[in-house]
């Protein structure tokens, strides 16, 4: 009966652990499909708003919604096409503004960090998981959405749904679900070879080699960052320098104030891709303004095709001039970020230079930030483009695998000169220039401690020692510090003269007479002190002890310098045991014990 007990027991626990997994997994499941459904409803309440507002609707509420769904897939990179052209032909539409882009990654990442969150009373889910049900999730709403455009003014394109939505679904819950497990580093997947594993442990993933990749990885980032950062510059510039373009294109493109709120956000969520724009031309290769033209520091080729839109005003229409090559600018200024992100860890300020990353791997880690940096920058690049139609307009934008080419040059060209170059600037031995005021120690030449540079005191120009030299090195900055080292100079001179005399005497068979070592530090008379013997004075000490109990408030008792003995009866006589004799000491301890009012022979000690 126990054990049919014990049985049931058992199997009930499993089956409430089964139930809670499987409502964790359900409720992971949910998670990916609400985030799916914030990011199309954002979108359609934004669309929805632009066409109640519109005077002029040229569909109903299903062609709105069709516009909000195809503005969600292009959200993830799927290309769309225009079935109704004046030509028949179908026209694409891949222009992601990478701004759009930032809502679906946004809520499928904090989707799976949020379902990895402890809860009490609910199973932990596992990374995998979580990346399994919440893109499934997602991927079910993503295909119901494909599926719901097919018949509109806008379709999606099938290859592209099938390849970019699931890609962007994962890696960003991917990420996600890393976030929320801690970021951990775990070890080398088991299916790799034995041999590749130990290679990759003793090189590539060896703590310092992983130091070095993350160093790297942060100096990339910030390369992209500052690239991206002067390529903005670089649009505002040109949107003020071209502003009458810019203005005469925006009021031709509507005419009421909803249509051209509508431009405005279309504009905002366009303004990364006309910075990855303007990088690649800060970078050389420039940007395609269709199949025919193409756009660089030195000049225009070919006919561009540009459709009316204020950002396009911005390309500049001259040939190239110094304004122009200025450019250049942009990516010389991402080469020194590159540099000074791997040298603040490979030789940090005020580092020794045994404490330093060697030149060899300060120059690799600036190389691989480059690298990493480079690729990122030819994917942002290749991101930012893309058709706006057929025939001329197949082509808009950067080229990302030769803006990425030009992104290496440029920053492994400047970031690891630049990084070894500061890495020798801090390391450098700073040495404080010789004092014209500094005493300078009479016969010491050439054999002097610090002529050679190894000792403690620096050699002068005419071979005395002169103080602040090998002591004071690395006090440039602190002029305070020369009179110490002017003390320390001027006492080893004298011990060194000193040792001389002492070893000469021994030699001759005399008494060796020791000189006196002269005073470390600053002149004492240039201080205003009390001499020893007023301060040791018994007046002086009575002063002092009554100022200390006048500011104790009473709180101060007043005791002996000397704690007194307990007293000692009058022994009747001596026993044999030796106590008399005792008690006799004791006696005269008590007897010769120092009086407190006396002058005591050693100096005083007390406050």
């Amino acid at each position: 009966m126990t054990q049919v007990t014990d049985r049931s027991t058992t199997l009930s626990s499993a089956s409430a652990a089964e139930r809670g997994r499987a409502a964790a997994l359900t409720a992971s499941f949910l998670r990916g499909a609400i985030a799916a459904g914030l990011g199309l409803g954002a979108l359609a309440v934004l669309v929805m708003g632009m066409w109640i507002t519109s005077p002029y609707p040229d569909s109903g509420a299903r062609g709105a919604l069709h516009v909000a769904a195809a503005l969600w897939l292009l959200a993830h990179g799927v290309e769309l096409v225009r079935p109704d052209t004046m030509s028949g032909a179908p026209a694409p539409l891949g222009v992601v503004p990478l701004l759009l882009l930032a809502l679906p990654v946004w809520l499928t990442h904090r989707a799976a960090r949020d379902a990895l969150e402890p809860e009490e009373g609910r199973p932990q889910l596992t990374a995998l998981g979580a990346v399994a049900t919440i893109s499934a999730g997602y991927l079910l709403v993503g295909g119901a959405v494909v599926f719901y455009v097919s018949g509109g003014p806008l379709t999606a394109h099938p290859v592209r749904a099938a390849l970019l939505l699931p890609l962007v679904t994962l890696l960003s819950t991917a990420v996600g679900a890393w976030s929320g497990s801690g970021r951990p580093v775990g070890p080398l997947p088991l299916w790799l070879p034995a041999g590749v594993r130990e290679r990759l442990v003793r090189t590539v993933w060896a703590p310092p080699a992983r130091r070095r990749t993350a160093v790297a990885l942060r100096a990339a980032v910030a390369a992209v960052l500052a690239l991206l950062g002067g390529g903005a510059l670089l649009v505002g510039a040109s949107l003020v320098w071209h502003g009458g373009a810019a203005q005469l294109s925006f009021t031709q493109l509507a005419g009421d104030w909803s249509g051209r709120f509508a431009v405005l956000l279309l504009g905002l969520a366009l303004v990364p891709n006309a910075a990855a724009w303007a990088a690649a031309y800060g970078l050389g290769p420039g940007f395609a303004l269709g199949t025919a033209a193409t756009v660089t520091p030195l000049g225009i080729t070919g006919p561009p095709a540009l459709p009316s839109f204020p950002l396009l005003a911005a390309v500049p229409q001259d040939h190239g001039t110094p304004l122009h090559w200025a450019a250049a600018g942009v990516p010389l200024v991402a080469g020194v970020v590159v540099a000074w992100f791997t040298v603040r860890v490979a030789a940090p300020p005020f580092a020794v230079r045994e404490e330093a990353w060697t030149p060899r791997a300060t120059a690799l880690t600036a190389a691989l930030g480059g690298a990493l940096g480079a690729l990122l920058t030819g994917f942002l690049a290749a991101a930012a483009g893309g058709p706006l139609g057929n025939a001329d307009l197949a082509a808009f934008g950067p080229v990302g695998w030769l803006t990425g080419l030009a992104a290496l040059g440029w920053l492994v060209g400047v970031g690891v000169p630049v990084a070894l170059l500061i890495r020798v600037w801090r390391l450098r031995e700073r040495r404080v220039k010789p004092d014209p005021d500094a005493s300078v120690v009479p016969g010491a030449g050439a054999d002097a401690p610090g002529a050679d540079g190894s000792g403690v005191d620096g050699g002068g120009a005419d071979g005395g020692v002169v103080a602040g030299g090998g002591a004071g090195r690395g006090a440039w900055w602190a002029p305070w510090r020369r009179t110490a080292a002017a003390g320390v100079a001027t006492a080893g001179a004298g011990a060194g003269a000193g040792a001389a005399d002492t070893e000469g005497a021994a030699k001759d068979g005399k008494a060796p007479v020791v000189p006196a070592a002269p005073p470390l530090g600053p002149d004492p008379q240039s201080y205003d002190v009390l001499p020893a013997d007023a301060w040791h004075d018994r007046e002086a000490r009575e002063a002092r002890w009554a100022a200390i109990k006048d500011a104790s408030g009473g709180l101060m008792a007043d005791f002996p310098a000397v704690p007194l003995l307990p007293p000692v009866p009058e022994p009747s006589s001596g026993g044999e045991d030796g106590s008399g004799e005792e008690v006799q000491v004791v006696r005269e301890v008590q007897e010769t014990k120092p009086d407190p009012e006396a002058a005591p022979d050693r100096p005083d000690v007390t406050p």
